[in-house]
C-alpha cells in the first residue's frame, strides 16, 4: 500500500491524560501508528500499560488528551476536538469486540447480529443472510434462535465477533477478543480478521495475549508504561482461511 494513499487509521502522537497536578496520570504518550488498509496488527503488552486507552481512543471511545486520529483519511479528532458526529460515524466505519460479548439479552444470536445492519439501513433478508454466514463460519450457527443466557461464554463471543463485522467496517478493533475461546477457536478468529483485513481493505488492531496465533498479523506493536513501539512483522503475515 503506497504511503501516499490514505491510511485505514492514523494515529499520530496520542497522550491521554487522567487528573491534574498531584494527581496527573499519563496513561499514554505519544503514541503514533499507521495501519494500512488490509493490515492487521497485533498490540502487545502487560495489563495496565496502555493499550486499551489507545484502543478506545482510536475506536473515538475516549477522547485523547493530545494528538490527532484519521480513520480513512478523514481528520475525525484533533485533540479532545471531534470533527464529525461520533456516534453516527463508528456505527458507519468502526467494528468493535471487547472482552465481554456485550449482547442484548432478550434477541436472540442471529438477531444480535442482524440488528447491527439494520440500523444503518440493510434488509431484513440481507441482514439475516449476512448474519448466518458469519455464524456459520464462526461454529455457532446452530445456536441462532438461542438467546444470550443459553450460550457459553465462547459462543456468545463469537457472536460478538459475528456482530462487529456485520456491516463490512473499515476499521476493526478488537480488545482480547479470545480470552474466553479455546486455542482452535480462538485462532479461527484470528484468522477471521486476517481474511476481513486482506479481502475486504479493512484496518484491523487487536489487544492480545495469546501468542499462539501471532502469525496471523502483518505488524506487531508492543505497549509499556503508555509508550507504544513496533515491533518486528510477522513471518507469516497472511494465514489461509477458509472462503
Amino acid at each position: 500500500m503506497s504511503q501516499s494513499e490514505p491510511a485505514a487509521i492514523e494515529a499520530e502522537q496520542l497522550t491521554k491524560i487522567y487528573g491534574s497536578g498531584n494527581t496527573e496520570v499519563v496513561a499514554m504518550k505519544d503514541a503514533s501508528m499507521r495501519v494500512e488498509k488490509g493490515e492487521v496488527v497485533a498490540l502487545l503488552g502487560p495489563s495496565g500499560s496502555g493499550k486499551s486507552t489507545f484502543l478506545t481512543a482510536v475506536g473515538l471511545i475516549n477522547s485523547p488528551t493530545r494528538g490527532r486520529i484519521s480513520i480513512g483519511g478523514q481528520l475525525v479528532h484533533d485533540g479532545d476536538v471531534a470533527y464529525t458526529n461520533l456516534r453516527s460515524f463508528r456505527r458507519r466505519h468502526l467494528g468493535f469486540i471487547f472482552q465481554k460479548s456485550n449482547l442484548i439479552p432478550f434477541l436472540s444470536a442471529i438477531e444480535n447480529v442482524q440488528i447491527a445492519m439494520q440500523l444503518s439501513g440493510e434488509s431484513a433478508r440481507a441482514s439475516r443472510r449476512r448474519s448466518m454466514e458469519l455464524l456459520e463460519y464462526l461454529g455457532v450457527a446452530d445456536r441462532a434462535s438461542n438467546f444470550p443466557s443459553m450460550l457459553s461464554g465462547g459462543q456468545q463471543q463469537r457472536i460478538a465477533v459475528a456482530r462487529a463485522l456485520a456491516n463490512r467496517p473499515s476499521v476493526i478493533l478488537a480488545d482480547e477478543p479470545t480470552a474466553a475461546l479455546d486455542g482452535h477457536r480462538g485462532r479461527q478468529v484470528m484468522e477471521l480478521f486476517a481474511k476481513v483485513a486482506h479481502e475486504q481493505g479493512a484496518g484491523v488492531i487487536v489487544v492480545t495475549h495469546d501468542h499462539r496465533a501471532l502469525d496471523v498479523f502483518d505488524t506487531i506493536y508492543e505497549m509499556e508504561d503508555g509508550l507504544l513501539s513496533r515491533s518486528a512483522p510477522s513471518e507469516s503475515a497472511h494465514a489461509s482461511v477458509p472462503h
